[in-house]
């Protein structure tokens, strides 16, 4: 592939302040499913809450507003999912965070928000993070404030509790050839995720916001999956996270086909899809499209917004009509919450939302759903579905596929050759 003009690596492009929360790379009882998708668990009981550590996490009872993992029939469709994740996930001044809640509650979906650590912790305690190959206290995205922290907490609060799902994108966001994540071992990766894990675990006692209501999860058994800084380092962390109980990573770059492990995680990558206008394809990121149409410049030319927000909006339902009705491999997008080009791309996203997740069969859903109805299938089942390219349906339908039956024997004596039927 042609690196800068079909795939832009995700770069940070700097904010002013902590509070930006510029980052990088919601749901109802209905969340996460399409309209003829499976009903929803339970809430979990109210009454549980066993706090954790300093009161910054508690264990509240199973998360509420989760699909059911289902194994497919024989020769069942498989549904079309569909998940919008979001890098270095916060609330500032923007209120992206509690806006896309509510976009995807609206809409019969759950998300993925992906938590930087150092959101989690006051400028004041920035020496506390000790990045690998950088001096203690450095971040290339800032660290936060009282309030950031309050309001960030909260949402992250509120986004678990109506089924969506709290990943982590680490802490400084370090990219490129020095010291940057694409530079670390796997013994830095494991020293990065613990200390992610660790500001989310005492974010009321380095702030200082002791009485506020704890995260209503153990981050050590909610935190399964990530996206690295600038789709960087994936190799080394791969490793590392395999080691420390992830399931997943989407840190990579694919084409619209079923997933299958590496290191024992699921790969969910980014996919490239149709571009309008052009005569390539373009990664599933509004960073990627953005590089794409005003180059480094967050704030390029307005007369140009619309088309660039339409442009990634039509690029990603091609997309998804592509999967739809072909080979129904999963649409893994990912975002940031940021204005950049007049806030174009975030209109596309939530054009995108209101369009995909209330068709038939589809379920809008987050990277832990996803995982789960993986690990639930039969390993046969998602080899026959590995077999069918990009866009490409069954050719004898869904039935004849993944009926579960072997195919039938050649006509004629043993041994000969197999007689055209």
């Amino acid at each position: 592939m042609a690196a800068t003009q079909r795939i832009a690596v995700c770069a940070m492009v700097a904010a002013a302040g902590a509070a930006s929360l510029a980052g990088c790379a919601a749901g109802s009882g209905q969340a996460g499913e399409g309209t003829s998708g499976p009903q929803k668990g339970a809430p979990a009981p109210q009454s549980v809450v066993r706090l954790i550590g300093d009161g910054s996490t508690a264990y509240t009872g199973a998360q509420p507003h989760l699909s059911r993992p289902e194994k497919l029939k024989p020769g069942q469709k498989p549904p079309q999912f569909v998940v919008f994740s979001w890098d270095g996930a916060g609330e500032d001044s923007q209120k992206l965070f509690s806006h896309f809640r509510k976009v995807a509650k609206d809409n019969h979906a759950n998300m993925t928000f992906f938590l930087s650590g150092v959101y989690m912790l006051p400028e004041e305690k920035r020496d506390l993070y000790k990045p690998p190959q950088h001096s203690p206290g450095r971040s290339d995205i800032g660290f936060n404030d009282e309030q950031g922290i309050a309001d960030t907490a909260k949402q992250a609060r509120l986004a678990w509790l109506e089924g969506n799902e709290i990943g982590t994108h680490f802490n400084g966001h370090f990219c490129g050839p020095d010291g940057g994540v694409g530079q670390w071992s796997v013994a830095e990766w494991k020293s990065e995720i613990s200390q992610a894990k660790e500001f989310v675990k005492t974010w009321k006692t380095n702030s200082g916001l002791k009485k506020s209501s704890p995260l209503p999860f153990d981050y050590d058994k909610e935190l399964i999956g990530a996206r690295t800084p600038c789709l960087e380092g994936q190799k080394n962390f791969v490793k590392a996270a395999s080691q420390m109980g992830f399931r997943y990573d989407s840190s990579g770059v694919n084409d619209q086909v079923w997933p299958k492990k590496k290191e024992g995680l699921w790969d969910l990558s980014m996919q490239l899809v149709p571009f309008p206008g052009h005569t390539y394809e373009q990664l599933t990121m509004d960073y990627n499209f953005m590089v794409n149409q005003s180059g480094t410049r967050t704030q390029g030319d307005p007369d140009k917004f619309a088309l660039w927000g339409d442009e990634m909006r039509d690029g990603l339902l091609r997309g998804f009509d592509r999967a739809y009705d072909g080979n129904r491999a999963p649409l893994i997008i990912g975002n940031h919450f940021e204005s950049w080009n007049g806030g174009t791309y975030m209109r596309a996203i939530e054009d995108v939302v209101k369009n995909v997740c209330n068709k038939p069969d589809v379920r809008c859903v987050s990277f832990r759903e996803l995982t789960d109805w993986l690990d639930a299938q039969d390993p046969q089942t998602l080899a026959k579905l590995r077999t069918l390219e990009v866009g490409e349906a069954p050719k004898q339908g869904w039935a004849s596929l993944l009926s579960g039956r072997p195919a039938p024997a050649p006509k004629g004596v043993p041994g000969a050759p197999a007689v055209k039927q």
